[in-house]
């Protein structure tokens, strides 16, 4: 676990908001589909996937927990020592996803004129982890993720969830039940 000192950057086409610019640092993240109501993300779990490994191919990064819900992704990735771009990877990931799909979506006018698409919410939500209990908590937040949306009763059903491989390696609990905090209210 590595965490940086923080600085700040401004970031010309987000008027008004700042990411942290820590390399080598490792976050956790939200990112959501416009439409919440849909299940893009598991109907196309290959599509998403084959999108992450193009990216993470081309600007390495280490996925350290991560699970698909129908409508929303949770990660927690650690960049390389001498990167701190994770925005890039992210609009990466999403456009290639985007452009796997079929162009049937509601789009907006602004969106129409952009020329963008009408599937992912522009900005997704990020927090850098601050100490290994912070990242304890936001991989049992990960993993929890699908029994609190009620889409399984236990952890270890959900299939589009690295918990499965951590179990393999023997970084989790094989009976799903890591610190899983009643307060889990951040990332969404």
């Amino acid at each position: 676990m590595h965490c940086a000192a923080r600085s700040l950057i401004y970031t010309p086409h987000m008027p008004n908001y700042r990411r942290p610019n820590i390399p080598g640092a490792c976050w956790f993240f939200t990112v959501n589909l416009l439409d919440r109501k849909t299940c893009l993300l598991t109907d196309h779990i290959e599509e998403l996937r084959a999108a992450t490994r193009e990216i993470k191919g081309r600007f390495p990064f280490q996925i350290d927990a991560m699970v698909i819900l129908p409508d929303h992704i949770h990660a927690i990735w650690t960049l390389p020592p001498d990167d701190a771009d994770f925005s890039v990877r992210w609009r990466r990931i999403k456009a290639i996803f985007s452009k796997s799909l079929p162009q049937t979506e509601w789009r907006s006018t602004v969106r129409q004129k952009r020329g963008e698409r009408g599937i992912w919410q522009r900005r997704f939500w990020e927090h850098a982890i601050r100490d290994e209990e912070d990242y304890r908590r936001h991989v049992d937040y990960c993993y929890y993720n699908p029994v609190k949306h009620g889409y399984v009763e236990e952890i270890a059903d959900w299939p589009h969830s690295s918990y499965h491989r951590d179990v393999k390696a023997g970084r989790y609990p094989a009976d799903g039940r890591g610190k899983i905090d009643d307060d889990f209210k951040f990332g969404e």
